[in-house]
């Protein structure tokens, strides 16, 4: 069973719902996603809805590698369930490795930054949080089983890094992430 080069790869899909049909769609999503879990190599989906009562929605599906995406983005199944959509919304697809989700800004164009940048703002972030946990929660669940102490890192971490320390070491390290000249427009001082 060859397993070495098998990266998980994740698609970002942007839905623009006509006014009006958002029940319809999120309906629609159900059977979308129903669909995919069936596909060999199928990780996850996300469903997000854009604040501020517009008429956007976000998907991120995550499959284990690009083969198995390929499959499932060109299967005969999921062309039957995007006709089923039947001018409810319009689909624009973006695909990334998966660490450029922290990265990359909903709405803007601009490329996300090389891994080796992604890579290295990621362990900046992760080390100081992973550090204070070492030291301050870790010795706390020392009597804990292991499934429950295992999972303690990422239930912190996690929800840690999307919602709080990417973004504002994104923020900071802008102008070092993009090439001079791209930085994201939403992303400059006083916007």
């Amino acid at each position: 069973m060859e397993q070495r080069g098998r990266e998980p790869v994740t698609v970002v899909f942007t839905w623009d719902v006509r006014p009006g049909r958002e029940r319809d769609f999120e309906r629609w999503t159900e059977s979308l996603h129903e669909a995919a879990s069936r596909y060999p190599g199928h990780e996850d989906a996300m469903w997000l809805r854009a604040e501020g009562g517009r008429h956007r929605y976000y998907t991120l599906v995550r499959f284990d590698d690009r083969e198995s995406l390929d499959t499932w983005l060109e299967s005969p199944e999921r062309r039957d369930v995007i006709g089923r959509l039947g001018g409810i919304a319009v689909e624009h697809r973006h695909h990334t490795t998966g660490l450029e989700t922290w990265f990359s800004l909903p709405g803007e164009s601009v490329p996300a930054p090389s891994k080796a940048k992604m890579i290295v703002v990621t362990f900046c972030a992760v080390y100081p949080l992973s550090l204070l946990l070492q030291m301050f929660v870790t010795p706390l669940a020392r009597d804990w089983p292991l499934p429950l102490r295992a999972v303690l890192f990422p239930a912190i971490i996690v929800p840690l890094l999307t919602l709080l320390v990417m973004p504002t070491l994104s923020r900071l390290l802008r102008r070092w992430l993009y090439p001079a000249g791209r930085v994201p427009r939403a992303a400059r001082p006083g916007h």
